[in-house]
């Protein structure tokens, strides 16, 4: 469900006030996290790796109250739902856009997440999930970047996380993210709390 709500009524109406009609309302963190763990998982369940990140996003984001608030157009509206949005290559040689709804059960959610993706790729239409607040993932997984900044359409201002490969040495292995957010939002603290909590999810995830 979603509502709007009075900005006057919420801790985001100072920053509302100052970035609501800012040219450049977005910021970007970069952050290389520790995905060991998420890798040995995805190899010894024979789980997708991509998955497993985004579930770990959602369930990071679950934690922090200004996920649940999104300015869209002039309004700032309330969502009671999160889910992660991926991008993926369809059966036209193009990308697709598919939301997940986000739940806490990872089978839910890794059941969940293989059917739509495969039905977006063989229909080709995108999979939108209007009651929740979507947080978007890219996952450049063929190609090593050393980080990435969205763009700022002026029309979807959700939070947006995008990755490539992830990196190997002897004992760690490492990705590199970048979070784009709208800082009517949420504040570089609270961006910050965000990547704190998705390496300690990717640490503690167990299946």
């Amino acid at each position: 469900m979603m509502q709007e709500v009075n900005p006057a009524e919420t801790t985001r109406a100072n920053a509302f006030k100052m970035w609501m009609n800012a040219p450049m309302p977005m910021v970007t963190l970069f952050k290389t996290i520790d995905v060991t763990n998420l890798r040995r998982i995805s190899k010894r369940r024979e789980l997708k790796f991509n998955m497993l990140m985004c579930w770990c996003v959602g369930k990071a984001a679950s934690r922090i109250k200004e996920f649940y608030t999104l300015p869209v157009g002039d309004k700032l509206i309330r969502y009671d739902s999160l889910a992660v949005n991926t991008i993926i290559a369809n059966h036209e040689g193009e990308v697709s856009s598919c939301d997940i709804p986000f739940t806490d059960n990872i089978h839910e959610f890794n059941s969940q997440y293989l059917h739509l993706t495969r039905e977006v790729a063989e229909t080709c239409q995108n999979h939108d999930i209007t009651e929740s607040m979507v947080i978007g993932t890219s996952a450049l997984a063929r190609y090593e970047i050393d980080g990435a900044v969205g763009m700022y359409s002026g029309i979807f201002n959700n939070p947006f996380l995008i990755w490539g490969r992830y990196r190997r040495s002897w004992l760690k292995t490492r990705l590199t993210v970048s979070f784009q957010f709208h800082h009517t939002q949420m504040d570089g603290a609270h961006a910050a709390l965000f990547l704190a909590s998705l390496q300690r999810e990717i640490n503690n995830i167990s299946t």
